[in-house]
């Protein structure tokens, strides 16, 4: 076998192996929304701890490189935020990711304006959507939750 040969069949090798995602049998993995809570703040500006469940349904290990997020109150795109300490997670595996949210006041100004307007409101309308990163050769993975927050109990979701 020649040299060019050798190099050639490397370079087969590993776009191949480079390709896996892409193979078939690949499953997109699924991300639930377990939890959106408000947190008690130092401040006025409110915070919110919100929960994800990762599964990976394939047989190769899920190394995420990054989450995008945004959240939406009654309409009002309140917070976005990024995260790159995500889990490893491993082939067959699940984990948990855990989240932390500040509101921006500046992008905020009209949903507080309502929420003083509307006092007799006892729920809040959200929307929670967030993008995954697994790496340049898969997909990336999407996931949004609609419910409501209650502002006298707990979380309800539709």
């Amino acid at each position: 076998m020649t040299k060019k040969s050798i190099v050639l069949l490397c370079l087969i090798f590993m776009v191949a192996a480079g390709c896996a995602p892409l193979q078939r049998g690949y499953e997109t993995p699924i991300v639930s929304i377990t939890s959106f809570e408000a947190q008690p703040s130092k401040g006025v500006i409110p915070q919110f701890q919100i929960g994800l469940h990762i599964v990976n349904p394939n047989r190769t290990a899920l190394n995420l490189k990054g989450l995008a997020y945004t959240i939406f109150l009654e309409g009002r795109k309140i917070m976005t935020g990024v995260s790159n300490t995500l889990p490893r997670i491993e082939a067959y595996g699940e984990a948990d990711v855990v989240l932390m949210a500040s509101i921006d006041l500046f992008n905020s100004i009209g949903f507080f304006t309502d929420l003083v307007r509307n006092r007799k409101k006892d729920q809040i309308a959200y929307l929670f959507s967030a993008r995954l990163d697994a790496g340049n050769l898969y997909p990336l993975i999407r996931a949004s939750k609609k419910g409501t927050i209650s502002l006298t109990q707990s979380m309800h979701t539709p």
